[in-house]
């Protein structure tokens, strides 16, 4: 393992800013995982620290196939998880919606353009990310209709679905669609959670990893038989939306497969505990994604079903 500095940005008052990364292997840039962008996202931090627990012992094993160098980037923000802050703390930008950067630009125009000269060189990318809204999903993996990327590639993941997500105009600042226009196969992994830990869906995540990479023939490991994901479009899911503003009570979870017409939460009254509105599944389906803050506001999708 070669553990060593990606970005470095003095500090006029405090300690410099670090993002540190881990290499494993030799030879080729094959692969690049990073993790979170964001300062909740502390279970994609997670995930990457199991996952560099797990190279360096394949490595040490010597089942990291010769000529194939993997990366691994645990946090790109460390300063606003440090404060608990979802974006960078002193002007709320969004380092995820800044690549590929600017060296000259805003600080984290900076830091996108420091990273992004590191990882652009890649073969395949993985980022460990998270939803515009708060809730909890089931694990899958996304890719944009529009890149290199392919559902048959991200199959070898063996989660559980392959979501195609449409390309809208504030992607072409994400970190996978700039990795996608320097040629490099992005991947975005979603777990279960972000703000807090879920050791059972960062488990799944590490071995979805291993499946790609044994399948891609980068390391030597024994994977059970992988599962065939389920490809579908974003377009295709259904919105549960609300009508009303109040405390959020879900009914259902994740991954649970409900029937038309079965309640799936109800918004109730902050002040008077009476049930303002209640939300019903509209058709047979599976729970893909529910909000899971304690409030909500009226028209806002709080439950996805695919």
């Amino acid at each position: 393992m070669n553990k060593r500095m990606i970005y470095e940005m003095k500090g006029l008052y405090r300690d410099s800013f670090r993002i540190t990364g881990y290499e494993f292997g030799s030879g080729e840039k094959s692969v690049c995982i990073v993790g979170n962008s964001r300062g909740n996202e502390v279970q994609q931090i997670y995930c990457c620290s199991r996952l560099v627990t797990k190279f360096r012992q394949l490595e040490e094993e010597g089942r990291i196939a010769e000529g194939h160098k993997v990366l691994v980037i645990p946090s790109i923000n460390p300063y606003s998880v440090n404060v608990q802050k979802r974006f960078w703390p002193t002007d709320n930008t969004d380092i995820n919606r800044m690549f590929p950067g600017y060296d000259l630009g805003e600080t984290t125009q900076r830091i996108a353009d420091g990273v992004f000269r590191e990882i652009s060189e890649y073969r395949f990318g993985v980022q460990f990310t998270s939803f515009y809204m708060p809730g909890d999903f089931v694990p899958h993996v996304r890719l944009m209709d529009e890149g290199y990327s392919d559902p048959e590639t991200a199959g070898q993941f063996g989660l559980p679905f392959v979501v195609i997500r449409k390309v809208r105009p504030y992607d072409t600042t994400t970190l996978n669609y700039n990795w996608q226009v320097w040629d490099t196969q992005a991947f975005s992994l979603y777990t279960s959670t972000t703000s807090r830990i879920d050791a059972g869906s960062a488990g799944q995540a590490v071995l979805a990893v291993m499946n790609f990479l044994s399948a891609q023939g980068m390391i030597r490991y024994h994977v059970p038989e992988i599962q065939e994901s389920r490809v579908i479009r974003d377009t295709d899911m259904i919105s549960v939306q609300t009508a009303r503003s109040g405390i959020f009570e879900a009914q259902v979870k994740a991954g649970e497969h409900v029937r038309t017409g079965q309640p799936l939460a109800n918004i109730l009254h902050p002040y008077e505990g009476s049930i303002l509105e209640t939300l019903y599944a509209p058709a047979e389906r599976e729970v893909f994604f529910v909000h899971n803050e304690p409030l909500t506001y009226a028209d806002t999708a709080v439950i996805k079903l695919v």
